[in-house]
Order: C-alpha cells, then sequence, then structure tokens
C-alpha cells in the first residue's frame, strides 16, 4: 500500500471514530486558548485544564492579565510543568497583546509567533481552532504516530508537518490533527502499546517505529 492510500485509510478511519473532534483544552476565546496551550507544553491537557478556571478566574483578557505579577500567576499555574517560565512568559504575552494589538490576539500566523512562549505549534493551533485557517500542527504524539504509521520519516515537526499536509486533504487539517491526538491516547499510547489489537496500527504500522 502506498503511503497515499495509507492515509487515505487512516482518514476515513478517524473520521468514523472522531467524526466532531471537540477542542481538548478548556477555552472560550483566542486568547484563553492561546495560553491554555502555552501552558500545555510538557504539561497533560486534563492538569492545563484544572489550572485555568483559577487563572481565567483572575484574569480572561490580555489587559487584566498583564496586571497582574509573575508571582500571581505562578501561584495558579504551579502545578504545571515548567510554570516559573510559563508564568513569565503569559504576562510578557499579554503586556505585549496590549501594547501591540490592543488586547487582540493576532489572526496571523508571523503575528503569532511574536508573543513570547508561543511557537509554531501552538500559533497554528489558534490559527486552525480559533481563525479557522487550515493547519497541521504537530506535537509530540503526531509526531510519534505518523512515524508509527509510515506518513513520514522525519525527525524535524516542520518537515512531518508537511509530509501530513501533503497526504491529507487540505479541509481536513483542522480535524486531523484533533483525531490523532484522540486516536493516540486511547488507542496507540507510546508505551504499553498492541499493535496488533490497534485498528491502524495492525495493518500500517512502519518499521520507522
Amino acid at each position: 500500500m502506498n503511503i497515499q492510500d495509507k492515509a487515505d485509510k487512516i482518514g476515513e478511519i478517524l473520521d468514523e471514530l472522531y467524526p466532531e473532534p471537540p477542542i481538548p483544552l478548556d477555552h472560550t476565546d483566542a486568547f484563553t486558548l492561546t495560553i491554555a496551550v502555552l501552558l500545555s507544553a510538557q504539561c497533560t491537557d486534563k492538569r492545563v485544564n484544572m489550572v485555568t478556571p483559577g487563572l481565567f478566574a483572575l484574569a480572561d483578557n490580555p489587559h487584566d492579565m498583564a496586571k497582574l505579577s509573575e508571582e500571581e500567576i505562578l501561584e495558579q499555574i504551579k502545578s504545571c510543568g515548567l510554570a516559573p517560565t510559563k508564568a513569565k512568559r503569559i504576562k510578557a504575552a499579554s503586556e505585549l497583546l496590549v501594547e501591540k494589538w490592543d488586547g487582540v490576539v493576532p489572526d496571523t500566523l508571523s503575528g503569532l509567533m511574536k508573543l513570547p512562549g508561543v511557537g509554531r505549534k501552538t500559533a497554528l493551533v489558534v490559527m486552525a481552532q480559533m481563525y479557522g485557517v487550515p493547519s497541521f500542527p504537530v506535537d509530540t504524539h503526531i509526531h510519534r504516530l505518523a512515524k508509527r504509521w509510515g506518513l513520514t520519516t522525519s525527525k524535524s515537526v516542520n518537515q512531518v508537518e508537511k509530509d501530513l499536509c501533503a497526504v491529507f486533504p487540505k479541509e481536513t487539517w483542522n480535524r486531523r490533527h484533533l483525531q490523532i491526538i484522540y486516536f493516540g491516547r486511547e488507542y496507540c499510547p507510546a508505551r504499553g502499546h498492541e499493535a496488533e489489537t490497534c485498528p491502524i496500527c495492525k495493518w500500517a504500522a512502519s518499521d520507522a517505529d
């Protein structure tokens, strides 16, 4: 089976399992989603969703967040990995949003990536899920499964993104990256995975894994 046929079949399975995958991070707008994705680095979505209610109760917009001290932000997010660094970045990003964009989260990739702590993956998530721009954010789970399924052989996240964009139709990108995340959690964990019982790996597993 060639890569395109494999991707088509994977897409059919993912659409059947997760026809309308929800965004796993709780949020109400572009700002709260940006902060939630920033917090999710080296931290589970479940943990992020536990800490953001307290943080957003204090400040759910850039103007109010910028007024908080790093210590106040840190107190709310301290159970997340890299919390001191994240607190500093959240405050700095909020200040920049107020100064440069009047508190409005930019709707361009270049604008988002100017925010402290916002890399390409975070920016693509916001572009895809808040602004509807076809995007394929690649996190560690998607990278792992793309290699396991033989859809890429690259170690470069940017190249994996290009490889996945090449085999999945553009109109599916925004849901496809969420579907792969959910599939990885439910069927395809990094450890203790049994390929013979996995709906995709049992026929698509690659020697690249």
